[in-house]
């Protein structure tokens, strides 16, 4: 274990590093089938208070678990705020950005569910009709830039340096959404400046949550409960500033137990995503943790080819969507087979160091 730059780094086997991904990646599967169910099946009409619901599991358990000595972190104080600062605000812009984009999303048929909600460090999909004006695949080809942002990002801010075949294989799944998106292009220039704006808080979310991980006094459960305890109040006056929580409170199926079970296991299941995200970021980085969720993603598109009828399929799209798993699995084989861990640099220069088996190159940003 070494510290550069305020940073631990612990080498983690690869057997914690791929279940810690798998972990995350069934979770964040799993959240969008119960959250499907709750927002479109029973039609509940408040994803931003279902995201309290889930800070509010966060709160509770680990407050509960805390207490238990079950789990360690600092009591608050002053330096809480100066410690976690700034992923509240990152947490803000992020969903700010993030639903202004939706707002002007066109959907390519009917079937399609999507709204873009980060109740915690990272975005995730919620199910949701959304009524809009751009198409989903040039959507999904700028979320993709998430990724090269989040690679630069740690190069910038965590001193990293990456092989050659890593930062290949992120430009496959780059291109490969590119290609995907095609045959489907359309311009709007507000609506992809919201998108390339909540790239960047996602992708800086991520990397402060890897960096955060390693500050004294907070660690994994620490980052969790402190950033979920500083935006719970602003999210919860949002959500009654804008009507949001009296149609939250005045549903008409409050009464029904299987709506409540599903809302309730909606909130549990928020927990553990927001658990498994640190978990994998801990045992990973920021930028595998990215991956993960594309690949999530993408295979998600796959079965939607052959169940539920919402996949509208041309081989265009079907070849870019292929071009991104095969870039996924790539980086993922390289990175839970590698026998050292990606290094970090104390370089001064924005660079990504790629590296081959007896050459090294450097190429400037």
């Amino acid at each position: 274990m070494s510290a550069i730059g305020g940073l631990q780094t612990v080498e983690h086997s690869g057997m914690l590093k791929l279940y810690s991904a798998l972990f995350y990646a069934g979770c964040s599967f799993l959240i969008t089938v119960v959250n499907k169910t709750v927002l479109t099946s029973f039609r509940f009409p408040s994803y931003l208070f279902l995201g309290i619901g889930q800070m509010i599991v966060t709160l509770v358990v680990l407050y509960a678990a805390k207490i238990r000595k079950k789990v360690q972190f600092q009591d608050f104080d002053r330096s809480i705020l100066f410690k976690i600062f700034p992923l509240p605000l990152l947490y803000v812009g992020n969903h700010i950005t993030g639903l202004a984009s939706t707002k002007k999303l066109r959907l390519n048929h009917f079937g399609c569910y999507l709204v873009v909600l980060n109740v915690t460090l990272l975005i995730h999909e919620f199910p949701k009709r959304v009524l809009c004006f751009y198409s989903l695949p040039m959507f999904t080809v700028l979320r993709k830039f998430t990724i090269l942002m989040t690679m630069i990002l740690e190069v910038y801010l965590l001193k990293k340096s990456f092989p050659r075949r890593l930062v290949y294989s992120i430009v496959a799944i780059v291109f490969g959404a590119m290609v995907a998106a095609s045959s489907d292009l359309a311009f709007e220039l507000e609506g992809y400046t919201f998108i390339l704006l909540n790239d960047a808080f996602t992708a800086a979310s991520g990397v402060y949550t890897k960096k955060k991980l390693g500050t004294e006094g907070l660690g994994k459960h620490g980052v969790l409960f402190y950033n979920a305890l500083f935006i719970i109040i602003p999210t919860l006056l949002a959500s009654a500033f804008t009507g949001d929580l009296h149609k939250a409170v005045t549903f008409k199926d409050w009464g029904d137990a299987t709506f409540v079970f599903c809302f309730l296991l909606s909130c549990s299941m928020g927990f553990v995503l927001m658990y498994s995200i640190v978990l994998c970021s801990y045992y990973n980085s920021a930028l595998t943790t990215t991956v993960v969720g594309a690949i999530k993603n993408v295979a998600v598109a796959y079965i939607g080819i052959f169940v539920g009828g919402d996949y509208l399929f041309s081989w265009t799209n079907f070849l870019g969507l292929s071009i991104c798993m095969s870039g996924g699995l790539v980086y993922s084989y390289f990175i839970f087979n590698q026998k050292t861990p990606v290094s970090y640099e104390g370089a001064q220069e924005l660079k990504i160091r790629i590296t081959g088996d007896s050459t090294q190159k450097e190429a400037i940003i």
